[in-house]
């Protein structure tokens, strides 16, 4: 049966069995292969890392980052308009959301009466000093002639010309006549402890009722809040109708004109990096259609994780070596985001040229020259306030603004 089996013919279709010879030959062509694969790769990655990633350190760990600057409000009040929305274009100045001023229209012509009131105090008081000075000086002359007077009758008296009567008389008015000089004189420098040495317009009384005509007309101005910078309007908050106070959040204005690239590298890859060095990005946005050129501008003073809400505390038992990433600013190109727009927050794979080291790690190259880092949309407030105050002051000046300076002679005898 065994040999009727071994004899018996093979099924029609099957293929032959294969040789120890041709085995061997198979395997030794799929070793060398094998090899040649290996090999070509390793020639392929040293290339590689000879004539570029030597180089040049790459991380995926980076994205698009920008100034959003909060808009907030600086008054309190009720929305009465809204202005701006949601991915508008705003310019530096522009008028956002307008408040309903009614109340903060009401504490101007307020504070405007008191500063008129004021003047129109100081002023008086200043009159008031010259009215004393001359009383003292009125005075001073019915005190003289009642001195000529006393010698005259002294003289008299002895020749019997005049009688004891007279000159008693005589004495008793003059020194009447003095106590009411000292009187007058007493006065006087009651008012001029609060005048004195002062011009009349730079009175404290004045200056005092300016300052609160000054918060009260800036208090009307912020009814208006206008953009600090130019940019794009995002994540508005308010409603028409909505009250505000000082602090309250209104919007976000991003400018998309001025942006760079945060790019976060593993610390055991910093060695290399230094401002200044070329960098090329690729956003996620764009694929490889779009490739922006950037310089690194400088590194963050740290790492992210001290940075960040809860901070570590690597003095504890449960201790826990982590590879640690800094942060490192990319400026891109202005030119390149004219044409080929971006916002911040976008994904991007961020090369690094090292080969180029032309400054020292803790250098940094960031500038501060562009619109959204300085505002003048606010300068102009408090010039206007004290315009306005000027010129309530000088309609409400009587004598214009020296009436009643200088010193009283009569008061100093």
């Amino acid at each position: 049966m065994a040999s009727e089996e071994t004899d018996a013919p093979r099924a029609i279709g099957s293929a032959p069995p294969l040789s120890r010879k041709t085995i061997r030959a198979r395997r030794a062509f799929l070793l060398k292969a094998l090899a040649v694969g290996v090999g070509i790769g390793v020639l392929v990655t040293a290339f590689r890392w000879f004539t570029y990633d030597r180089d040049w350190v790459t991380t995926d760990n980076a994205f698009v980052s920008g100034n959003i600057i909060p808009v907030q409000a600086d008054a309190t009040g009720v929305v009465a308009k809204v202005l701006a929305e949601e991915t508008q274009l705003v310019k530096k100045g522009d008028v956002l959301i307008q408040l309903d001023a009614q109340r903060a229209r009401a504490a101007l012509g307020q504070a405007e009466a008191e500063l008129a009131r004021a003047v129109r105090n100081v002023g008086a008081l200043y009159a008031n000093r010259r009215q004393v000075c001359q009383k003292i000086g009125a005075r001073a002359a019915v005190r003289e002639r009642t001195r000529h007077d006393l010698a005259r009758y002294r003289k008299a008296a002895t020749s019997g010309a005049a009688s004891g009567q007279i000159l008693q008389n005589t004495e008793d008015t003059l020194a009447a006549q003095e106590a009411d000089l000292r009187e007058a004189r007493a006065e006087y420098q009651a008012i001029e402890s609060r005048v004195g040495g002062v011009e009349l317009v730079k009175h404290p009384d004045i200056e005092l009722a300016k300052a609160r005509f000054n918060d009260a007309y800036i208090e009307y101005l912020r009814q208006n809040i206008r953009a600090p910078a130019t940019g794009y309007v995002a994540k508005r908050r308010v409603q028409v109708g909505q009250r505000v106070r000082p602090g309250d959040q209104i919007m976000n204005i991003v400018p998309l004109d001025h942006l760079w690239v945060e790019a976060n590298l593993w610390e055991n890859r910093m060695e290399r990096i230094r401002p200044g060095q070329p960098a090329l990005i690729k956003v996620d946005l764009y694929g490889s259609s779009a490739l922006f050129h950037g310089t690194v501008e400088g590194l963050v003073p740290g790492s992210g994780s001290v940075f960040a809400t809860l901070p570590p505390d690597n003095a504890t038992g449960n201790f826990i070596r982590i590879v640690q990433r800094v942060p490192v600013r990319i400026a891109i190109d202005p030119e390149e985001l004219k044409k080929t727009p971006l916002r911040p927050g976008l994904s991007t794979v961020t090369s690094i040229n090292v080969s180029a080291e032309p400054k020292t790690m803790n250098e940094s190259i960031v500038k501060t020259a562009a619109g959204e880092y300085a505002t003048e949309v606010f300068d102009k407030d408090l010039e206007e306030a004290r315009a306005r105050a000027q010129k309530i002051v000088r309609e409400n000046l009587v004598g214009g603004a020296n009436a009643g300076d200088g010193a009283c002679a009569a008061a100093a005898d």
